[in-house]
């Protein structure tokens, strides 16, 4: 059986063993340099992927309207429609006109017709005593006036009736011309006076009621296509260069939604009043997002590489200290207490110290709470074999 002293010396070793994985954590670990992980945090709004202003294109009273906000309508569906009964009763007299035009086209090509095959300076019917008269005159007279006096020309006379009925043939065809031209603006106005989804879409904002008087120009309705969601912010000019078209940064969306968004266009000019330029940025489908959310994207400061920091684990900083500090190894083995300036968390538990360390030293992490300068980690001794029990 084994005495009190016995078991006194069992429980200080497994007190000693317990307390040895603390101290044998700590460890000493060199200083890395990385390239900068630093980031910007900027505002951004949820937009959908495309969105057009439809407004009124003839003045007149609405109609109709295809519904409220988040209305969702297919391509080429009526999105509102403007009272169109005066353009309807325009049409109705430009096509009378049409009529009218179409009858003196007809009426001037039949004379024509009737003066190129017989022509009225040779009809002796139309001249009375049964055209004795004509008969001799044309048969007499004027053979003699142009063949004698050459005062009178037949061909001459007969082109110039030819010419007036042509002429009475191309007015009236430019007359049918104009009434065609009338209808199509008429069909046109008509056409304008009711808008169609440019494509398939949700109405987002609804800016007219039924009834209302509007204008040639004043906005309506804006319809957008929200199967698809960007993110679109003002990126300061200094931070665009650090931006590549199809480049993934994290965002966060509500405040709640993390997420990866892709630079999906870069405009390629700035605003020259606020210096920053409009970026936009795809988000997942499977995100849930509705357009006018907030928005936070995390745009890198500096291009991968273009600078290096020192890191060290964020475990390797003493602790009960009121000021950044960490224990370094000098050359001859021991430990010397320093404090630090630090920059950005760099994320895996790394932490970019600014000053107060040089490349190429090194660092004692996991540092025992109570421990000052020059205390090293002791080093691992071999399990010593367990002691048989006593009988």
């Amino acid at each position: 059986m084994a005495t009190r002293k016995q078991v006194s010396g069992w429980l200080a070793t497994v007190l000693v063993a317990c307390s040895l994985p603390a101290l044998h954590a700590a460890e000493i670990v060199p200083i890395e340099m990385t390239g900068s992980h630093s980031r910007s945090v900027l505002g951004s709004t949820v937009v959908p992927y495309k969105e057009v202003t439809l407004a009124a294109q003839i003045p007149g009273v609405v109609k109709q309207v295809a519904g409220g906000v988040g209305t969702a309508l297919q391509q080429g569906a009526v999105v509102f429609q403007v009272d169109d009964t005066q353009l309807t009763a325009k049409r109705n007299a430009v096509l009378a006109q049409i009529q009218i035009a179409q009858s003196g086209v007809q009426n001037a090509q039949a004379q024509y017709n009737r003066e190129l095959v017989s022509p009225r300076s040779k009809d002796v019917g139309a001249m009375p005593g049964f055209g004795m008269p004509a008969m001799f005159d044309m048969m007499a007279v004027r053979p003699f006036a142009n063949s004698m006096l050459g005062s009178y020309d037949s061909k001459a006379g007969r082109q110039a009736d030819l010419a007036n009925t042509a002429s009475g043939v191309s007015q009236a065809q430019g007359g049918l011309q104009q009434a065609m031209s009338q209808l199509q603006e008429i069909d046109s106005a008509l056409r304008d006076a009711s808008a169609y989804a440019p494509f398939e879409g949700i109405i987002m904002e609804k800016m007219v009621e039924v009834g209302d008087t509007v204008q040639p120009g004043q906005p309506l309705v804006k319809f957008g296509y929200v199967k698809y969601k960007r993110l679109q912010a003002d990126v300061p000019s200094g931070l665009v260069g650090n931006l590549s078209k199809d480049m993934v940064v994290a965002a966060r969306i509500d405040g709640s939604v993390q997420t990866s968004v892709r630079v999906a266009e870069i405009y390629p000019i700035a605003d020259p009043a606020r210096h920053t330029v409009t970026v936009k940025f795809d988000v997942p489908v499977e995100v849930t997002a509705a357009p006018g959310m907030y928005a936070e994207i995390y745009l890198p400061e500096g291009k991968a590489g273009d600078s290096q920091i020192m890191t060290i684990p964020a475990t390797a900083l003493m602790k009960g200290t009121s000021l950044p500090s960490l224990l370094v190894v000098k050359a001859d083995n021991t430990s010397e207490l320093r404090l630090v300036r630090l920059g950005a968390d760099q994320g895996n538990g790394k932490v970019e110290v600014v000053s107060g360390l040089n490349a190429g030293e090194r660092v004692i992490d996991q540092p025992p709470a109570g421990v000052v300068s020059g205390w090293m980690p002791p080093v691992a001794a071999a399990p010593a074999p367990a002691a048989a029990p006593a009988k």
